[in-house]
């Protein structure tokens, strides 16, 4: 774990907790600050299936860039929001199964761009970029977008447990839509977001959230179809990622830690709110 140290990098936030460094510790991860972990402590008793469905999240991404890589022949990805590098990465699963896959992540939280850009320095099918995904204009105007992406050819451009980070006032539709309608066809998006099927339990936790400094709004499914008119949803369609194509012999996850342990499993007993998503084909 991350000593809280003020003296490592001034540009690290440390006075509210960041989405990556909590959204790491749910998956095993040490890059995390007092502030990440009280602030995860203090939502499972009010939404204890938090853990899980962060860590279906990441099998889902597994499943998905897998599905992209070896049967829908993409060989192009833009993962918005990347979050801190650890097993099965895009990277690492999309050249599993196509090795002359390219990837650029974008991201905006310091602490991944320094472990991403670490990882990737000798990588030169791979990049980490930094940008505010709000901003999609300045993320294709990026070089190492230009050097990568042949926008002529199909993409895949990925959310990924982000889409709740979009509040209403930044246009999500914009935002998810600005690249993967322009770009070729037979193109995918792949995205998800953490919702409730009741209105209320959605107004209490963007609350919860976005009271602690993260940007966060929480959304019925309904709310998440409005913005993917038009585009094709592959089977299984637009689910609870634990049912977009489980696969129970996938990788494995890294363990919790110890103080997240009670809260495995909640979502057998609770799914007040859960993780919803899946892959979409432009025509």
């Amino acid at each position: 774990m991350v000593s809280d140290n003020r003296s490592e990098v001034t540009s690290i936030p440390f006075d509210v907790p960041t989405s990556a460094r909590a959204y790491g510790w749910m998956l095993g991860g040490k890059d995390n600050y007092d502030i990440d972990r009280e602030f995860l402590l203090s939502t499972l008793p009010d939404f204890p299936e938090c853990v899980d469905i962060a860590r279906q999240n990441r099998q889902f991404l597994y499943r998905a860039v897998r599905y992209l890589a070896r049967e829908a022949g993409i060989r192009q990805f833009i993962d918005m929001g990347c979050g801190l590098p650890t097993d099965n990465n895009v990277h690492q699963v999309a050249q599993l199964f196509a090795p002359e896959a390219r990837v650029v992540y974008v991201d905006i939280d310091p602490i991944v761009l320094a472990h991403g850009q670490a990882l990737l320095a000798d990588d030169a099918t791979t990049a980490v970029i930094t940008g505010d995904m709000r901003d999609q204009q300045a993320i294709l105007d990026h070089p190492d977008v230009d050097r990568l992406i042949d926008f002529s050819e199909p993409v895949a451009v990925l959310f990924l447990s982000v889409v709740h980070h979009l509040s209403d006032a930044d246009t999500p539709r914009r935002v998810l839509r600005t690249i993967i309608d322009q770009a070729a066809p037979g193109s995918y998006l792949g995205l998800s977001q953490v919702v409730s099927d009741d209105p209320a339990t959605c107004s209490e936790m963007t609350a919860h959230i976005s009271g602690r400094g993260i940007p966060w709004q929480t959304r019925t499914p309904a709310e998440l179809d409005g913005f993917l008119d038009g585009l094709e949803p592959v089977e299984p369609g637009l689910v609870n990622l634990a049912d977009w194509r489980p696969d129970p012999d996938q990788p494995s996850l890294a363990p919790v830690d110890a103080a997240l342990t009670s809260y495995l499993g909640a979502t057998k007993l609770n799914q007040r709110v859960y993780e919803y998503g899946g892959v979409l084909r432009t025509s």
